[in-house]
């Protein structure tokens, strides 16, 4: 958990920024001293002294067995649980598209009034840039990399995504839905083990080191060398390395998606 969480604090402390790892902490909410409070998981009595602190958190209370996270807590996130194991179980019913090649950081830069991220430069500049989104189509499926194309580049996508539509849209090779497990196993905190947290967090990790490469960033100044994705061997590499990100997550969306059904059932839903 420290390599994680040191980091961040320690970049905190003097005010420096990291184009790819902050996105881990600004993007998705939970913090470094809410990720280091251990949780079992619903069903899960602790004893001792040590239980007593967790008196004082959101949704736990006292049981016959010890302290534990109530029912009345868990109920009241029903409709939460219910709605991320909609959304996990269709994305897992789809059969896995390889074909974005990462071009959702392109579109988020296309043809920008303004630049985004002034910390790193475009490798190609904008022309170049713009060059390469306008030579492949975009075939984004999820709506929360859509939302933040440009105009120009929204109207390029093979359909218009929708917060409605997203339970329709999501399918499980891409590589911001796998990241989001991440979302949906801390949005279940406290009722699931922080393990399985940990476990989306580790794969969160990977799949932005593969975003980031594949981004029209120069991050080579942070370590990353860049997937050119302009290029055939490029998309070819990148295909690879968004398979086994999605080989990686399926076990641990079905996972979350179980962890959902067992809660539903443990609340009488």
């Amino acid at each position: 958990m420290d390599e994680f969480c040191a980091p961040r604090r320690t970049r905190a402390r003097v005010g420096e920024a990291h184009p790819v790892w902050d996105f881990l902490w600004t993007y998705y909410s939970l913090r470094p001293r809410q990720l280091r409070v251990w949780h079992p998981g619903f069903g899960v009595a602790l004893g001792g002294a040590e239980a007593e602190r967790y008196l004082g958190r959101a949704g736990y209370g006292r049981g016959r067995h010890g302290v534990t996270v109530t029912i009345e807590h868990l109920r009241a996130r029903a409709d939460t649980v219910k709605f991320i194991a909609r959304l996990l179980r269709a994305t897992a019913s789809r059969q896995p598209r390889l074909n974005c090649f990462g071009m959702h950081e392109w579109a988020m830069v296309y043809r920008a009034p303004t630049v985004r991220h002034e910390q790193v430069p475009l490798r190609l500049g904008q022309a170049g840039t713009d060059a390469v989104v306008e030579s492949m189509p975009l075939r984004c499926s999820h709506f929360d990399a859509y939302r933040f194309f440009t105009e120009p580049a929204a109207g390029r996508n093979a359909e218009r995504l929708t917060r409605d539509g997203q339970v329709g849209s999501e399918q499980p090779a891409c590589i911001h839905a796998n990241m989001d497990l991440y979302k949906w196993a801390f949005k279940l905190g406290p009722l699931v083990s922080s393990e399985l947290v940990m476990d989306c967090l580790e794969l969160a990790a990977r799949a932005r080191s593969l975003d980031m490469r594949a981004s029209p960033y120069d991050l080579r100044d942070y370590g990353f060398d860049a997937i050119t994705v302009e290029t055939p061997a490029g998309r070819a590499e990148y295909v690879r390395a968004q398979q086994s990100i999605a080989e990686q997550a399926a076990p641990l969306r079905a996972a979350l998606a179980h962890q959902c059904d067992l809660l539903t059932a443990a609340a009488g839903e």
